[in-house]
């Protein structure tokens, strides 16, 4: 009986981990606010992302135009396939429409209709390309705005670290957030009336999902970028190249929120010392909201460092940065407190100022 009880605990405990890490090729697990990494696998393996890539897509649109702005359908639609809302030629709509279809119905021709609305001289995968750099996805190349490859099989790639950066930017965006998180989405173009369902099945599986997408291509199999919020814990995960991911993301926030709680670090720190008294009539300022997340053991093995300058004009000084605290786990720092300095208020002027007013 006790063997039995042995094994059992084997496979309930064990056995999940093993086949999450054989079904998904490539994950992360990221916190949306300080970007750091708490798991993962492959997580700068170059990879197919399908789909997924109509977060660039969306964001550079809602940043950029005019969504009650109408549009006319031409026929670049008629080079779509796979997944679509099924626009027609001639019809029009609003962008925002054609931004939940992109979203919610992972439409490849509302992904070319705005591709080639876009308001600028720069083919728009170059656009794309110049977001990237700019959100930090070193790793990433966009060569269309759907996610679909071409008949040699080039299509966007990136990585799951890449492109939880691009999730944690997009969910700071308003109308991302509302567009992505709708379960449903209903309008009226000239021709014709849409009732659409979002293909993220995670909504509704889990009320702390706040947005997300899917994606699918033979060559790139199953891509999913997601984010959920529990209490002032917020999340991003992405799978690349995973056959059970609304699972394998359920099973990960779980696991995330429950290890995990937000610490505030700055609340034991002890008084900064400046052995050359190089800041003597200064105080040191820094924020003292230093709010991260941190597991149980990682609370434990946090370290605390300070670098302040020398050979500071403190003349000019005032308010600037004049070093750092350090937050590191196994030498690697997760935050970073910039410190600043302001001058001590002397008894004299505040008799003065109580004075005088």
């Amino acid at each position: 009986m006790a063997m039995k009880k042995v094994i059992f605990l084997i496979v309930v405990l064990i056995l999940p981990v093993i086949c999450f890490a054989e079904s998904s090729e490539s994950y992360i697990v990221m916190d949306a606010e300080s970007l750091r990494v708490l798991d993962g696998k492959n997580i700068n393996r170059e990879k197919l992302i399908a789909s997924t890539s109509k977060i660039m897509t969306a964001i550079i649109i809602i940043e950029n135009m005019d969504l009650n702005q109408k549009v006319v359908v031409d026929d670049v639609i008629l080079k779509a396939y796979g997944s679509s809302m099924y626009l027609e030629v001639g019809e029009e709509l609003r962008i925002i429409d054609l931004l939940y279809g992109l979203m919610l119905r992972s439409g490849n021709d509302a992904a070319m209709v705005l591709a080639q609305i876009y308001n600028s001289t720069k083919d728009f995968s170059d656009e794309m390309n110049d977001y990237a750099k700019k959100i930090g996805m070193l790793n990433t190349k966009f060569v269309n705005s759907s996610g679909l490859e071409n008949e040699f099989g080039i299509g966007n790639t990136s990585t799951s670290y890449d492109m939880a950066l691009l999730m944690s930017y997009v969910i700071k965006n308003p109308i991302f957030l509302k567009i992505s998180g709708s379960k449903y989405y209903q309008f009226q173009s000239n021709k014709k009336s849409y009732n659409l369902k979002n293909k993220n099945k995670l909504l509704f599986m889990d009320d702390r999902v706040i947005a997300g997408k899917t994606g699918y291509t033979k060559k790139a199999r199953r891509t999913l970028v997601t984010a959920a919020i529990d209490g002032d814990k917020k999340i991003v995960i992405v799978t690349l190249n995973d056959g059970n991911d609304f699972n394998d993301h359920l099973s990960l926030y779980k696991k995330t929120f429950k290890n995990y709680k937000v610490v505030n670090v700055c609340n034991n720190l002890k008084k900064i010392d400046d052995p050359l008294n190089l800041y003597s009539g200064y105080s040191f300022v820094y924020n003292e909201d230093c709010n991260i997340l941190l597991s149980k053991s990682e609370k434990k093995k946090l370290q605390i460092d300070y670098i302040l300058y020398n050979g500071i004009n403190l003349k000019s000084v005032e308010n600037e940065v004049i070093g750092y605290i350090n937050f590191k786990l196994d030498d690697t720092i997760i935050y970073q407190n910039i410190i600043t300095i302001k001058r001590k208020k002397r008894l004299f002027n505040l008799i003065r100022k109580w004075l005088y007013g």
